[in-house]
């Protein structure tokens, strides 16, 4: 019966998609003489909202021609947008406003699809010790998170102090390759003020403090709580698994939202890497929160960080960084 009723709901919902949906459409068009196209672009603000729906509104037309504006290459999005306006019979000439909200639109689509493909390349691209360039990177990590200790040698258990498990920084990125090292060095460099307290405050033991001196007692209550809850875990090794999480964030789609508000045209790799930067700053303060008594349960907390953000990625006019500090652009909720 169970099946029965299944069967009958997808058949109703495709009944509904192929036929009704379509007439009721073409109805409005008539009503208001204005295709899908236009209704989107003038009734909705930019940014994530209008470019969910254009994007849901090509990839379901009936015209190929529109399904396949979705996977142009970013130097055709104007002849598209000019293919679109004719297939739609829409004059570009009185309608300026339209050709640029859809442009601006299908961009950012396309551009997410191209940095899916630019982060999973650098994932997929391992570690090499013999590669001057990975080399390079490293130590420049560590110039840029110990300014003031020199390094002993490549293969040393000084790694450790930035939060890296051994003597050996490579064997740590394994699972996300160079994009680890990138996302990184990208933090120390751009927020380094903010990358080097964090490093300091993950190389403090799990304490609680008893007794103060006098001088702490009227401190403000954030900061009393930050003296009782050292934090404790590898700097390194998390900046690794947020990498993690925010790749897995990109690749699933749910970081469309964020980065459809914050790129106005084109999502770049530094828009991710400003993601990054916010998350590890994020979940530091969401660690601090937490409270766990030690690194064993740092899946735990990831996983609830997670969730959390999945649940503020709902939201459409959410923008996880709109300010972020670190950015080497303006990026502004738009």
């Amino acid at each position: 019966m169970k099946h029965f009723l299944r069967v009958v709901s997808q058949f109703l919902v495709f009944l509904y998609c192929k036929c009704l949906w379509r007439g009721l459409k073409f109805v409005v068009r008539k009503l208001t003489g204005r295709c899908e196209l236009q209704r989107i672009c003038y009734n909705n603000k930019q940014g994530a909202r209008r470019t969910h729906k254009i994007e849901s509104s090509l990839r379901y037309s009936k015209n190929e021609s529109l399904q396949s504006a979705l996977s142009v290459h970013p130097d055709k999005v104007e002849k598209t947008i000019d293919d679109i306006m004719a297939l739609k019979r829409i004059n570009p000439d009185t309608n300026p406003q339209l050709g640029i909200s859809l442009q601006a639109c299908l961009l950012q689509i396309v551009g997410y699809r191209s940095l899916v493909a630019e982060v999973e390349k650098l994932r997929r691209e391992p570690y090499d010790c013999e590669n001057n360039e990975h080399e390079d990177m490293l130590l420049k990590l560590w110039k840029e998170l110990c300014p003031d200790t020199p390094l002993t040698g490549r293969i040393s258990k000084q790694w450790c102090e930035i939060g890296f498990q051994g003597s050996d920084p490579k064997t740590d990125f394994r699972g996300m390759g160079l994009l680890g090292l990138h996302n990184l060095l990208y933090f120390a460099e751009h927020d380094k003020a903010t990358a080097l307290q964090m490093l300091s405050d993950s190389l403090q033991p799990k304490h609680k403090i008893t007794h103060r001196p006098p001088s702490e007692i009227n401190k403000p209550d954030w900061e009393q709580k930050n003296i009782d809850k050292a934090i404790g875990y590898s700097f390194a090794i998390v900046g690794i698994n947020i990498t993690d999480l925010a790749y897995s964030l990109l690749v699933s789609g749910a970081l469309k939202t964020h980065l459809y508000n914050v790129a106005p045209e084109l999502p770049s790799l530094m828009h991710f890497q400003q993601t990054f930067c916010y998350l590890m700053q994020e979940f530091h303060a969401f660690w601090v929160e937490e409270d766990p008594s030690d690194i064993m349960e740092f899946n735990r907390v990831r996983s609830k960080f997670h969730r959390r953000v999945l649940k503020q990625l709902k939201n459409p006019d959410m923008a996880l960084c709109p300010h972020f500090t670190a950015s080497d652009l303006t990026l502004v909720n738009l």
